[in-house]
């Protein structure tokens, strides 16, 4: 059975397009991630990253970039039209732009967003991006993780039951 339309997933083209419609000093979030399994901890990070500016931006790990992550066999669990159709049920997230390569590095060149953000677990000067960014004018923030949430945790758990 085929997903429902997902108006918050649109192509780097579309985006484009309506970021030109953007009132003088919107601010622009962007976050990146595969987002194989949603879970708080995902929630609370985005929704922090959203209120850092006016909307946030989301680039996914396609399938076969999560494949090129070597995040192992059976990743992603879900693809990525469900993961983009998840992602886009939760208000803090404006847009969804999936990309193909092993990092977003081409997708933040093409966003110029004002403030990446990536979680706590990412230093700064290690963030895809941060160098473009800063290079503009913007910031690069690493959010601390809700404690005890992750993917890989979580597999852990489900997988020893």
């Amino acid at each position: 059975m085929a997903l429902p339309e997902n108006s918050k997933l649109m192509s780097i083209r579309t985006y484009l397009k309506r970021k030109a419609e953007f009132m003088p000093g919107h601010r622009v979030v962007f976050t990146n991630g595969c987002f194989d399994v949603l879970h708080p901890g995902h929630v609370d990070l985005l929704t922090r990253a959203r209120a850092l500016g006016d909307s946030l931006i989301l680039g996914l790990n396609s399938d076969e970039s999560v494949r090129m992550l070597g995040k192992g066999a059976d990743r992603p669990l879900n693809s990525q039209e469900e993961r983009a159709f998840v992602l886009a049920g939760l208000t803090c997230v404006d847009q969804i732009i999936i990309f193909h390569e092993s990092t977003p590095l081409e997708l933040i060149k093409a966003v110029r967003p004002q403030i990446l953000v990536k979680g706590g677990d990412w230093p700064v000067e290690d963030i895809v991006g941060n160098d473009v960014v800063t290079k503009a004018g913007g910031q690069v923030l690493s959010l601390p993780l809700l404690e005890g949430y992750s993917t890989t945790a979580f597999l852990v758990k489900v997988r020893a039951s």
